[in-house]
């Protein structure tokens, strides 16, 4: 089954979610997001496969989302996507990509729903 996770090492969910994949015996093709981000129609693609409103991928914690006011409601899907293209740490993780889903995987359990 071929997985991909949107990983960032330094967070402990992230870690976690790793280790939860590769504890099914599997090994998933590792995105360190921060080092190499998603195009734009990657990230909007992912977003609309895990059915998420922009909104609920952006990350607030140790990022620029309150300097950059993005908790501003008059803001368009499309200027918070270029926001997280911008300041890629502002899209939360990890996200897991699996042939039938998508899904971030907060809290690190969730991931279970989405492998064999």
């Amino acid at each position: 089954m071929k997985i991909t996770i949107y990983h960032n090492p330094a967070c402990g969910t992230s870690r976690n979610v790793l280790a939860l994949i590769r504890d099914r015996g599997l090994e998933p093709h590792v995105v360190e997001y921060l080092v190499t981000p998603p195009s734009r129609a990657e990230l909007v693609g992912l977003i609309d496969r895990m059915g998420l409103p922009v909104r609920d991928v952006l990350r607030r914690k140790g990022t620029p989302y309150d300097e950059l006011k993005l908790d501003d409601p008059a803001l368009t899907d499309g200027a918070l996507i270029d926001a997280m293209m911008a300041h890629p740490i502002l899209i939360n993780r990890p996200i897991v990509v699996t042939l039938d889903a998508v899904k971030l995987c907060r809290p690190s359990e969730t991931v279970l729903e989405i492998l064999p």
